[in-house]
């Protein structure tokens, strides 16, 4: 995964993956999702960052994940 952000165009992008975005779909005004080719979630673009939050706390982004395969039931 990839963050970015863009102070000029107020820009954040979250990359998942590699490849190639074959379609993009605005879901809601300023946020848009990029999509593969098989319909599964490439990135995520949000416009007006800026707006929506304190853009200071970007470089503080903290995330808990879990590792490893889930359990099967």
């Amino acid at each position: 995964m990839r963050i970015a952000y863009d102070n000029r165009a107020d820009a954040l992008y979250i990359q998942f993956k590699e490849g190639k975005v074959n379609r993009t779909r605005e879901v809601r005004e300023g946020l848009l999702i990029d999509m593969d080719g098989e319909g599964r979630l490439y990135g995520i673009e949000i416009l007006g960052v800026s707006e929506r939050m304190d853009v200071n706390n970007l470089g503080r982004i903290s995330l808990e994940l879990p590792i490893g395969k889930p359990a099967s039931s």
